[in-house]
């Protein structure tokens, strides 16, 4: 028996007669397509949106912007990769018309378009919901951390020019050394020659390495991202605010609630978010007696009287107003020293002359936000921003590593991404021909 055969090389054919016929109507480039074709590109911020009269031709934006959604779609982001994928790929080139750009026209539309693509992210937004697939009323809060391009070294090295620059800028100030202006020059120099200039440490699988953070807020309706940010923080619990008011910026709403971990617990945040209808939904962090062997008593068992501004402890005795510290946003209370002194529960209460307890400043806040806090609502936030972080990292970026410096170019990268992402999650809810009719329209 034979086997199954394939054309001869030098068979003459007619490949294709179209190209439309090699794409199914079913296939995402047709999405991409409707979709960047739907785009107001000159008011979103591209270059070259309208073609100029004279001079020489240049690639219209709408091509190149079509070119990255495929790859970041296809974890393809690097340049010359796309610029081969061109010349060897029936799908691009059904979706360019055959054009072959080289790697340096595709690596500069990224770098020059960094405001447009976040402008355009914002744009997809908006159609999704006009088409019904975000409403608005849940928004899950969360971050990761992205690694940069740059070295460990590098990074080091950096920090170590801007340590020096701040020691001279000191013993200057305090007049205590002699400086010379030859070396603080070559630092500066090398300073602003630094290719990351923003990129700090961070805990990036186990390990301190060069990253961000990338914070995104998702709407809970089909997991679809309304926002998203890069901070050069570390932490999580001061983007509460910034993130909730992105994702009200983007949603166009004046009330909604908000979901997210307990990194998140910020009573300031909380308050400001409350003010202007976005509802907090965060567990808070408490700080626990660190002091004697662990049987004190804990904070919990002290009662706050909001009349007097006092607490009252076990032993039914008052602990007093001492200091408020703005900076620590906290106020304190301390009890009387003869009277912890004599207390006969003082053994479990504290090892010091007198019991000392602190209030967040804006507790109430807190309080609020703990008791809206229940077991649903942080199953919800899993089920809502998990999944996409999954995705951007592993199967949009394939490795989470940027290829592009700065927070600039983080910026960009993660707004391709998210675009990207957000195009198949809408393809996966409605379907191409569904989609792409709705992309038609608008």
């Amino acid at each position: 028996m034979g086997y199954i055969r394939g054309e001869g090389r030098n068979q003459g054919t007619l490949f294709p007669v179209v190209l439309d016929d090699l794409v199914p109507a079913d296939h995402v480039c047709r999405v991409i397509d409707a979709f960047v074709d739907s785009l107001p590109m000159a008011d979103l911020g591209f270059e070259r949106a309208e073609a100029a009269e004279t001079g020489r031709p240049g690639y219209d934006p709408r091509d190149l912007l079509k070119l990255y959604l495929y790859g970041y779609l296809h974890t393809i982001r690097s340049s010359r990769r796309l610029e081969a994928e061109c010349r060897r790929n029936v799908e691009l080139m059904w979706l360019l018309g055959r054009l072959y750009p080289d790697h340096k026209s595709i690596a500069e539309f990224r770098r020059m378009h960094r405001e447009a693509v976040t402008a355009a992210g914002a744009q997809l937004v908006r159609l999704a919901r006009s088409c019904g697939l975000i409403r608005g009323e849940w928004i899950a809060i969360d971050g990761t951390k992205f690694r940069a391009v740059s070295s460990a070294e590098s990074v080091r090295e950096r920090q170590a020019l801007e340590r020096y620059l701040d020691s001279m800028e000191k013993a200057d100030e305090e007049q205590q050394a002699t400086i010379d202006p030859t070396a603080v020059q070559a630092a500066l120099e090398k300073l602003k020659q630094h290719p990351e200039p923003e990129a700090g440490f961070m805990l990036v699988a186990s390990t301190n390495a060069p990253a961000y953070n990338v914070q995104t807020a998702v709407d809970a309706e089909h997991a679809l991202i309304v926002a998203h940010a890069i901070t050069l923080d570390a932490a999580d619990n001061r983007q509460l605010e910034p993130m909730a008011e992105a994702a009200r910026q983007a949603l166009e709403t004046d009330s909604f609630h908000v979901v997210a971990d307990a990194g998140y617990s910020n009573g300031e945040q909380a308050e400001a978010c409350e003010a202007r209808g976005m509802v907090a939904h965060v567990p808070v962090q408490r700080a626990v007696n660190n002091h004697g062997d662990g049987t004190l008593f804990d904070r919990t068992v002290f009662h706050y009287d909001s009349a007097s501004d006092t607490f009252r402890c076990p032993a039914d005795q008052t602990l007093r107003r001492k200091q408020l510290s703005r900076r620590d946003r906290a106020i304190y209370y301390a009890g009387k020293p003869q009277v912890c002194g004599a207390c006969p529960m003082k053994s479990q209460c504290t090892t010091g002359a007198q019991r000392l307890l602190t209030r967040h400043l804006h507790d109430e806040a807190l309080q609020r936000m703990q008791h809206r806090t229940t077991a649903e609502n942080m199953r919800l936030r899993r089920s809502t921003v998990e999944h996409p972080f999954a995705a951007l990292k592993y199967h949009i970026f394939g490795h989470p590593r940027l290829l592009l410096r700065g927070k600039g170019g983080a910026q960009t990268e993660i707004s391709l991404a998210t675009m990207a992402y957000n195009l198949k999650r809408m393809t996966k809810v409605l379907g191409v021909v569904t989609l792409t009719q709705q992309l038609n329209l608008a």
